[in-house]
């Protein structure tokens, strides 16, 4: 047998080896890098895909009056979005055509809060797992049925005996033995077993309002507070092995949805066990926010509290960092004009702000113990960032314009850009469009195995391909 040796097969491993590994592929998920919102259960924010590249892009738009926070792809290849409507805020489940993008069936949902009920995954069998306003775990298949596709509540399972009155499930992740993990806007976390309705919690006593990690035998969670790394009881029950408090800052900064840190927890790595010997996180202090970086064995010290986007006078972020083999991406938000706060956000400090943008890459030390600061960047991206593994390439989109008021992102116009990982540079930009129609929100993009990018914005969802 011959092997067949090219210059992409020569990226992709300079990628991997300079970036990688991907993380552990979670047993209870989609394939990784289109799991989650994140990619993967240990919110890695990598792929192991090509994007649509630094060349030309063809792009459409599929129009849905939401904001689709939650695009995923399952091994079938269809994607599904999770959005939320503009008008009566009902999340609702969309079903894509991968070859147009268009819309083929939706399933709303009970409400719960604005921001409840944002994150979701994909389960093995490619049902979408989320949790409804009337706090039900669900699971939701599409059915090709008399040659319609139709969504439909294949399982359910009720949450609400176990949580607070009026608390809300903001995050949820599945554990390697099949249990879900979940994390409520009151503080709680706890497991359920969706095959004997069993569920078991323990209570923070915190805020909790991004999304939860998980790798095997650990589980990350970011209270408002700190970082928590919990483990499991042999009845399922969540075990806290360890909590580190993080510096929160004077208060909400401009740029950000509540008080304390912005991101989802991520676990990495450059081991031979494929990335998790270290869990990341962002803290709110002021005037610039650290990168705290954990070992997963001995925390809760950390290994590093580094400063980033170290630029600007000062800087904040409501994304999760991109995290794989020795190196962290932050992405800076502070002063992003979000159209909507969740209820009871507080005011920010300061009370306004422009929007800058930047990102910081920061590598762990050789030894690890220990990081420093790679490079700053002044790249204005106004999604989450993700980083392929496959064309070694950082891919968002980009504004320009007025940004830096509540309304004026209506004016701004919006790009799909590649950034070299390795420096930082902006090494592409193609032209998307003007306004409310294409603003990304900070949401992440999903590429598909065949090099599709589906992005999220506050009306619907982008499909962009190469040209």
């Amino acid at each position: 047998m011959r092997l067949r040796i090219t210059l992409s097969t020569f990226a992709a491993v300079a990628a991997l080896s300079a970036f990688g590994p991907l993380p552990p592929q979670n047993p209870a998920t989609a394939p990784n890098g289109t799991a989650t919102m994140h990619g993967d259960s240990a919110s890695s924010d990598t792929t192991p895909y090509p994007g649509p590249g630094s060349g030309a892009i063809h792009w459409s738009r599929t129009a849905l009056a939401s904001a689709c926070p939650t695009v995923v792809i399952g091994s079938d290849g269809h994607p599904v979005a999770l959005c939320t409507t503009i008008f009566g805020q009902t999340p609702t489940v969309h079903l894509l055509d991968p070859a147009d993008g268009a819309d083929l069936a939706s399933l709303s949902l009970p409400k719960g809060s604005l921001f409840g009920g944002v994150y979701a995954y994909l389960d093995q069998s490619n049902a979408l797992v989320v949790v409804d306003g009337n706090d039900n775990l669900l699971r939701i298949g599409h059915h090709l049925v008399g040659g319609s596709w139709t969504l439909t509540v294949d399982q359910s399972t009720s949450l609400a005996g176990a949580l607070p009155s009026g608390d809300t499930v903001v995050g949820l992740s599945p554990g390697w033995d099949g249990r879900v993990w979940f994390a409520t806007t009151g503080g709680v976390i706890g497991t359920a077993d969706t095959a004997t309705g069993t569920v078991r919690t323990v209570a923070t006593g915190e805020g909790i309002e991004n999304s939860i990690s998980t790798v095997p035998g650990h589980t990350a969670v970011a209270t408002d507070h700190a970082l928590y790394l919990l483990g499991e009881a042999p009845d399922g029950a969540p075990v806290v092995d360890w909590r580190a408090p993080y510096d929160r800052g004077p208060g909400r900064k401009p740029g950000q949805l509540s008080w304390g840190t912005g991101a989802t927890p991520s676990f990495f790595g450059p081991g031979p066990d494929g990335g998790t010997q270290y869990v990341t996180l962002t803290d709110n202090a002021a005037p610039h926010e650290n990168l705290l970086v954990y070992r997963v064995a001995d925390g809760p010290t950390p290994v590093c509290s580094t400063p980033v986007l170290t630029q600007y006078t000062e800087s904040g972020t409501e994304d999760a960092v991109i995290a794989s083999g020795s190196s962290v991406f932050v992405t800076n938000t502070y002063g992003y004009p979000y159209p909507a706060l969740p209820a009871g956000a507080p005011a920010s400090v300061p009370s306004s702000a422009s929007f800058t943008g930047g990102m910081s890459r920061v590598d762990l030390n050789p030894d690890g113990n220990g990081c420093h600061l790679v490079w700053n960047s002044d790249v204005e991206s106004a999604a989450l960032p993700r980083l392929s593994l496959a064309d070694g390439l950082i891919h968002t989109l980009t504004a320009a314009g007025p940004m830096g008021t509540v309304g004026a992102q209506t004016f701004a116009s919006y790009s799909y850009a590649t950034i070299d990982p390795a420096t930082g540079a902006q090494l592409s930009s193609s032209w998307i469009g003007l306004g409310l129609l294409y603003n990304p929100l900070q949401m992440t993009g999903t590429t598909a195995p065949d090099g599709t990018l589906y992005q999220g914005t506050e009306t619907g969802v982008l499909r962009i391909t190469r040209g």
